[in-house]
């Protein structure tokens, strides 16, 4: 899907592989790794990035927030740590945090200037935010935020889905008619 001049596609795989400039950690409050891609990252990049957790945010972030750091050993120039809600049946404001952190990323990515993100599937491991509602969270909030900034250098947005169930879920949700705002 294309959106003003910004290419949104979902690929299978990990944001680890992506040939972009920043990719989303999807992090646990405390900033200082944990399992699942959270893990892949951090051995990923190296002890480096640790130290630089614990530099930036000694404190952890609360739910819905991004922390920048560097890449480190990984190809990429940056890392968006955010911690995605967890799914707590749906009336705990669970759809404002994850919006929050899919738009907190954007914001961060053209605060920096850069043309390409790619995400992988926030809080659907165990923090257990339904996939189906989680995919249309992410979809929607990315394009209303590329309509309502039709000046974001960002060209290229990914979604970089690791397992099948994510990838056909987060799929049939891009190929929905876009919603009007």
């Amino acid at each position: 899907m294309q959106i003003h001049k910004t290419e949104v596609e979902v690929v299978r795989g990990s944001v680890t592989d992506q040939e972009v400039d920043a990719i989303v950690n999807a992090a646990n409050t405390s900033m200082q790794g944990g399992g699942g891609i959270d893990g892949r990252i951090h051995r990923a990049a190296g002890p480096a990035l640790m130290e630089e957790l614990r530099r930036v945010a000694p404190h952890g972030a609360k739910t819905g927030v991004v922390v920048v750091t560097g890449a480190h050993k990984l190809p990429q120039k940056y890392i968006f740590h955010t911690a995605g809600p967890v799914w707590n049946g749906g009336k705990s404001g669970e759809s404002e945090k994850l919006t929050s952190s899919y738009r907190g990323c954007l914001e961060a990515a053209d605060k920096l200037g850069l043309s390409s993100i790619a995400y992988c599937s926030i809080s659907t491991g165990v923090y257990r935010y339904p996939l189906d509602l989680a995919a249309q969270v992410c979809i929607s909030t990315i394009q209303e935020y590329l309509l309502s900034h039709p000046e974001t250098r960002l060209r290229r947005i990914v979604l970089a889905m690791f397992g099948p169930a994510e990838f056909d879920v987060f799929a049939q949700a891009l190929a929905r008619p876009l919603q009007e705002s």
